[in-house]
C-alpha cells in the first residue's frame, strides 16, 4: 500500500517541513516567495509550490 502525499499543507507542517519557524514562513509569503491559498480563514500550501521552492533553495545552495 502507497501513501499518497497530501496536496496541500497546512503552515505548521509547512514550518516542519522546511525547519523553520512561524516568522520566517510569513516572511515567505510577504515577499512571495512562497504562494499559499485559504480555504475559509484557514491558509493552505500547495505541496507542489512547497517541493519547488525546496528545489529552487537546493539550485541556489548548489551555485553558491
Amino acid at each position: 500500500m502507497t501513501t499518497a502525499l497530501p496536496e496541500a499543507f497546512t503552515a505548521e507542517e509547512v514550518m516542519a517541513a522546511l525547519r523553520i519557524g512561524r516568522s520566517t514562513l510569513y516572511d515567505l509569503l510577504r515577499s512571495k516567495e512562497l504562494p499559499s491559498f485559504t480555504i475559509g480563514r484557514s491558509r493552505r500550501f500547495d505541496a507542489a509550490d512547497v517541493a519547488a521552492y525546496m528545489r529552487k533553495r537546493k539550485m541556489i545552495e548548489e551555485n553558491a
